[in-house]
């Protein structure tokens, strides 16, 4: 992705395998690319809780003495990037509370937009917070001295809550895992060795070689203990589904299935139908490494250009998207990429990147690949110009910031200095996918917010003005 933003969370859950805690950890480590801020992972074994968090990424906070120390059969664990709440140890999930009816953790992938408004009313009625993140505040709905037990908690809590979330859950007796009645946010469930899983990604079960039973359904709620899973829905009478299509444009990892379906096989029509909406005469097509390359694939298929590497991207620097500081994402942004020379000098390139955000990264890159020689430079980009931040869980600029909110398409070729710019339009994104157009959230490209709020949070109604 080019001019990075930051992203949503990972989230993984087990419940009955004597290695939960070494599980969790693989789990997160294959999810790391859904947020390098911080990681934890809660586990229990069925009397006690015990925790570990910190800020960086899986191999960091981790090491063998503390996976040890967290014991049980039961665990969940949670990668996270900032949306709300600031960026600090305090804030890092799984989320640990203690109330009346015991320890209950969290771990949440989403945005809540009505944060605001349920966290002043909890207040009022004597919650204390310990973090700033929406999260907390379905576990202190759940607090309610009018539910009965943690089932009912659970269902009056998400209930009330608006927005996105995909949701695991921990108490001594149950792992929980819950998705809003949209479906914005994927979560799925695996079992291996007899143990049921749950997680953000498919692909944290291949790490296990784990096997994939099915997606959580929008609006249901499952609660697995000793006696098997259970499904109950959260009322979702007259409810639109509303998929994030951005997660098979950018964000979930290629080897995954969201939604029900292959990332990489969708990424690849999503370049198959750029190249018919935007074909250009050129020597090669350089995808950006790695979201643009599914992408890139496609539109050399579909046109015949022949894909070559041309761009080479250094693993160890990490996602500069989901970094949360611009200072960071500048540095990072610089020595992210290599270009080579020998397979760019004199070419006619078209290069295809999953996205443009501020455009920033993009004008750099420009620049780069013509001084490495290229003689033509053709962006392409897999998706429709952003032109809306979004509301429900990517933390996309304000609109003053969306470098496609400023400015038409051919003023960003000239602030680019690139031969030519073309985005896949909305139409043909959504032939891309599966389920019915009506069934994706497309506000970040068209505006259309699926989940109707009169307040949103903070943070987000700056960004929506």
């Amino acid at each position: 992705m080019s001019d990075q933003l930051k992203d949503k969370c990972g989230v993984f859950g087990i419940f009955g395998h004597k290695e939960a805690a070494y599980l969790t950890y693989l789990g997160l480590y294959a999810l790391q690319h859904r947020g390098e801020e911080s990681a934890g992972i809660v586990t229990s074994d069925g009397k006690k809780m015990r925790a570990f968090r910190g800020m960086g990424h899986v191999q960091d906070v981790f090491d063998g003495n503390q996976l040890e120390q967290l014991t049980g059969d039961r665990a969940i664990g949670h990668v996270r990037y900032s949306t709300t709440g600031s960026s600090n140890i305090k804030n890092a999930q799984p989320i640990i509370v203690d109330y009346s009816r015991g320890e209950v953790a969290i771990g949440h992938n989403g945005n809540l937009v009505n944060a605001d408004i349920l966290r002043s009313e909890l207040e009022a009625y004597g919650s204390i917070f310990q973090t700033t993140t929406d999260s907390e505040i379905i576990i202190h709905l759940m607090a309610k001295p009018s539910n009965r037990n943690v089932e009912e908690g659970v269902v009056d809590a998400l209930s009330r809550v608006k927005g996105a979330y995909s949701a695991v859950l921990l108490t001594n007796q149950f792992l929980i895992g819950a998705r809003d009645p949209q479906g914005f946010r994927p979560l799925w469930i695996g079992k291996k060795d007899g143990a049921y899983l749950l997680a953000s990604e498919t692909c944290a079960f291949d790490m296990m070689d784990a096997d994939l039973i099915r997606e959580v359904e929008p609006g249901e709620v499952v609660i697995i203990s000793a006696q098997g899973l259970k499904s109950l829905k959260v009322s979702s009478q007259g409810t639109r589904l509303a998929h994030c299509i951005f997660e098979h444009v950018y964000f979930a990892r290629p080897d995954s299935k969201i939604f029900g379906e292959s990332v990489h096989l969708v990424r690849q029509r999503l370049g198959q139908e750029l190249a018919k909406e935007h074909p250009v005469d050129a020597d090669l097509v350089i995808p950006v490494p790695d979201s643009g390359s599914s992408a890139a694939l496609g539109y050399s298929r579909q046109s015949g250009i022949p894909l070559e590497y041309g761009i080479i991207r250094n693993h160890y620097v990490g996602r500069t998207f989901i970094q949360p500081s611009q200072g960071l994402r500048d540095f990072k942004v610089r020595v992210k990429f290599n270009f080579v020379k020998e397979v760019l000098k004199g070419r006619r390139l078209v290069v295809v990147d999953d996205s443009i955000v501020r455009g920033t990264t993009s004008k750099i890159r420009v620049k780069r690949l013509r001084q490495a020689g290229a003689k033509e430079v053709h962006l392409r980009i897999s998706c429709p110009p952003h032109r809306f931040p979004c509301a429900y869980g990517i933390d996309f600029p304000t609109k003053e910031e969306l470098i496609a909110n400023k400015y038409n398409t051919e003023e960003i070729r000239k602030y680019f200095e690139c031969d030519s710019v073309g985005y896949l339009s909305l139409e043909g994104m959504l032939k891309c996918v599966s389920f019915p157009k009506e069934n994706y959230c497309t506000a970040c490209w068209s505006g259309q917010y699926p989940v109707a709020f009169q307040r949103l949070n903070k943070y987000y109604a700056e960004k929506c003005r």
